[in-house]
């Protein structure tokens, strides 16, 4: 009886840190990209970031960004964004509600607008300009992005 009672034990702590596990890694790492490099970045490459985990390709990357994190707010929240750690509440320009459909993709991250106009506004915007307008940090806080909570 012992015996199985310590062997129950076991199981429910393996499918425990099964479950948790997989709750960490919902991350698509094919998907999403290194901060610095055109090349997927691995798991075990990271630096924490709002409260979530940015990712790199290599120790290189990960050397860099841990050097001057402020200055590259903008890839940072970019990923965290197309990795789903975060979700958006608000506009990035006007902060007002979001409309339905009224969606930018920009490489892999999905950013809302409160309204066809602001999204126009970031659609005629080069690849740099996007970065920089609607990832750095004022924008960020403007758009209410929040950890997304594990249930």
């Amino acid at each position: 009886m012992k015996n199985s009672w310590v062997a129950g034990l076991f199981a429910f702590v393996v499918a425990f840190t099964a479950v948790s596990f997989a709750a960490d890694s919902k991350i698509d790492f094919t998907k999403l990209k290194c901060l610095f490099a055109d090349k997927a970045p691995v798991e075990d490459k990271s630096s924490e970031w709002k409260e979530s985990k940015v990712y790199f390709c290599c120790g290189n990357c990960l050397k860099k960004f841990e050097g001057d994190k402020k200055s590259f707010a903008s890839k940072a929240n970019h990923q965290l964004i197309a990795s789903k750690q975060v979700e958006q509440k608000a506009c990035p320009f006007s902060g007002g509600p979001l409309k339905k459909d009224s969606t930018v993709e920009f490489k892999g991250a999905t950013v809302g607008f409160c309204c066809d106009n602001c999204k126009g506004k970031a659609e005629k915007m080069s690849d740099e300009d996007k970065l920089a307008k609607l990832f750095d940090e004022d924008s960020y806080a403007k758009a209410k992005f929040a950890k997304v909570e594990k249930k």
